[in-house]
């Protein structure tokens, strides 16, 4: 049967509130969608008219997790996912990728926001022989997340974790590397972590329109060195090309040579 659940949680009874930019709303601007306002549209256009590659990072972010999750499925044989910081649905969704190649797939996504609630019926549909489900939680709140996702998760089969562009929500470095030990400790031997996010140390200039939009009154989002981002996958197994620039992960070999941009991200094997 097609599995269709919602967990409420905190954020269940928020109103959307439409006088300030939102992050997932901004970014699903990015991406080319529709479920933003004015606010996060003036926002959006304000950033990217300092660091007009904004555009390209969001769109390569996603193609990276699109080439993740084809090599989960497809190669690993994974078939269960624990998408967490899920944002807002758009085109090349984990569910739509991982059960076109394999319809017995099981997804949850999580996110805390209201506005992506009130968008989980879209973003609930299933293959009949797979299952998708919504948590309404925090990233901050693993335990949480993880005991909702046993609703649809087997947590004794390899899972996929995926925690892209999130992890920079999360002010304290330690904190986060505490969030992905504590998620990646539930998940059986043969498990993967993938996650991408803003990085330090590439471009000034997308520093700088970072640093203002985190002044703005905005919801802060932290980018990270390479050795930061690297750290989140410590004892792990790191798959070729180990932490890169995400146009730089297992490029279309027929294509040109993806020049690096401020994302980096990869993918490793729990032994």
């Amino acid at each position: 049967m097609t599995d269709h659940a919602t967990t409420p949680g905190p954020a269940a009874h928020q109103k959307i509130d439409t006088s300030v930019p939102h992050s997932a709303r901004i970014w699903n601007y990015w991406l080319g969608g529709k479920d933003n306002y004015p606010v996060d549209e003036e926002a959006g256009d304000a950033y990217t008219a300092v660091f007009p590659g904004i555009v390209t990072i969001a769109r390569n972010s996603r193609a990276f997790l699109r080439r993740n999750i084809t090599y989960l499925v497809a190669e690993a044989g994974i078939r269960q996912f624990l998408d967490v910081g899920t944002g807002l649905p758009s085109a090349e969704n984990t569910h739509e990728v991982a059960q076109r190649l394999a319809p017995e797939t099981r997804i949850v996504y999580v996110d805390n926001d209201p506005m992506v609630l009130a968008h989980a019926r879209a973003l609930l549909y299933s293959t009949p022989e797979g299952a998708t489900a919504y948590i309404d939680a925090n990233v901050l709140d693993p335990d949480r997340i993880l005991a909702a996702a046993t609703d649809t998760l087997d947590f004794s089969r390899p899972t996929a974790l995926i925690l892209s562009n999130i992890l920079g929500h999360v002010a304290d470095y330690d904190q986060a590397r505490s969030i992905v030990t504590r998620l990646m400790e539930a998940l059986p031997s043969g498990s993967y972590l993938s996650i991408n996010d803003g990085s330090r140390g590439v471009d000034p200039v997308f520093e700088q329109a970072q640093d203002a939009y985190n002044e703005s009154g905005a919801v802060p989002y932290n980018l990270r060195t390479v050795d930061e981002i690297t750290s989140f996958f410590n004892g792990l197994e790191l798959l070729d090309p180990g932490v890169v620039s995400v146009p730089q992960w297992r490029p279309d070999p027929t294509g040109p040579a993806p020049e690096a941009i401020a994302e980096h991200g990869g993918l490793a094997r729990k032994p």
